[in-house]
This record gives structure tokens, C-alpha cells and sequence, in this order.
């Protein structure tokens, strides 16, 4: 591969799975084959990881994250847990950016179904900080100086996120009632929680339901 435009960046993210085991493995194989590629497109990859953000970058999701952490989402998590679902691959990123309900179609997520979080291995946390931090590395290694990529991107006006923004209607827990549904407000204590993430059976990506 020669280049990287928005196909090219889930065939890389969506191989890296394939080839590997592991988040970790997986940022290894995408910095090794992010180094064997022009600086171009190592940043093209970072801008497409970037923009693939702010679809999910809402409060309805970070509610559905918090629901799958059962309340320990904080604003870093979130910012952590979108590159995990961005990692999922094409077909569930868009199936949940589509609605955050369907973040219960996500096998990973179904896997920690009913189980608490102090049972769940360091490996199944929905979080893969250190995506967002591949291509950036890979750009200084190749230019010999620190943080050498953000010129790059700033070049053509690229505007680089580095903490969650939650586009959208703000949610709140009714006072006094935390098991309330949440409403709309202008504060956000705690993050809303969709009722039905977890509770209805798996769909594939196309909308039918497994068997």
C-alpha cells in the first residue's frame, strides 16, 4: 500500500487485527507498517483517525460507554474508549455511531455483559489509549524531532482534538433520583445512561438479528 485514504486506514486498522492478538500487538504491527509508508500518509492516517472521532464524540455515547463501565467513564476514559471502538473496525464504528444502542452488538462489549468490572481482565477494558499516539510517534522516529507531526497537520488548517468535546444534546440524572432515566439539562454530573444497551439480543451491522 502506497498510500492511505479512508480505505486504506480501516484496511490497516481492520488487518492489524486480523494479524495480531491483543492491543498491544496491534500498535506494534501499525507502527511497524505506518513506518514503512511516506510521511504523507502517516499523517493522512492520524487526520483520518481524527475526523473518524467526532461521529462518536457525543454525550449519548459517552452515556453508553459509562453504562458498559457501569459508571466509570470519566472524561478521559471516554476519550480512550473511541479509538477502542474505532478499533472494532468499519462496519461496528459505524454501526454504533449510528446509535449508541448498538454498541450491545459489539461481541467485545457483549463479552463483559454481566460481569463487574473488577472481573474483567486489563486486555477486555474497552480503552486503546495509545492508537491515537501511533502515528505521532512513527512521524518523530522518521524526522528525529518531538511532536514533529502537529505541523504537519496544522499545515492545512487539520484541527487536532486531544480531549473529548461530547457533541450533542447534554444529558443529566434527575436530582434526588439516580435511577431515574436521564433528562436534558445544562449540566452533565454524571454521564445519561440508554436503558436498552445491554439488554436486547446482538443484530449484525445490516440490521437482522443473529441466531
Amino acid at each position: 500500500m502506497t498510500g492511505v485514504d479512508i480505505e486504506g486506514f480501516w484496511l490497516f486498522l481492520e488487518r492489524s487485527a486480523r494479524e495480531t492478538t491483543g492491543l498491544e500487538q496491534r500498535s506494534r504491527w501499525l507502527e511497524y507498517r505506518l513506518g514503512r509508508i511516506p510521511r504523507p500518509h502517516i499523517v493522512d492516517f492520524q487526520v483520518h483517525l481524527d475526523a473518524a472521532r467526532r461521529p462518536i464524540d457525543t454525550y449519548a455515547m459517552w452515556g453508553a460507554a459509562n453504562q458498559i463501565m457501569d459508571g466509570l467513564c470519566s472524561g478521559d476514559a471516554f476519550w480512550y474508549f473511541q479509538p477502542w471502538l474505532i478499533g472494532q473496525g468499519r462496519h461496528r464504528y459505524q454501526h454504533a455511531a449510528g446509535n449508541p444502542d448498538n454498541l450491545a452488538d459489539v461481541p467485545a462489549v457483549r463479552a463483559l455483559a454481566g460481569r463487574r468490572t473488577g472481573e474483567w481482565a486489563n486486555a477486555e477494558w474497552p480503552s486503546w489509549e495509545d492508537l491515537a499516539y501511533i502515528a505521532g510517534r512513527v512521524y518523530d522516529q522518521i524526522t528525529g524531532q518531538e511532536d514533529s507531526i502537529d505541523e504537519e497537520l496544522a499545515a492545512p488548517g487539520h484541527h487536532r482534538p486531544y480531549g473529548p468535546a461530547r457533541h450533542g444534546l447534554e444529558l443529566r440524572q434527575p436530582r434526588g433520583d439516580p435511577t431515574a432515566p436521564p433528562t436534558t439539562g445544562s449540566s452533565i454530573p454524571s454521564p445519561a445512561i440508554p436503558q436498552s444497551l445491554i439488554s436486547r439480543p446482538p443484530r449484525s451491522p445490516d440490521g437482522y438479528k443473529q441466531t
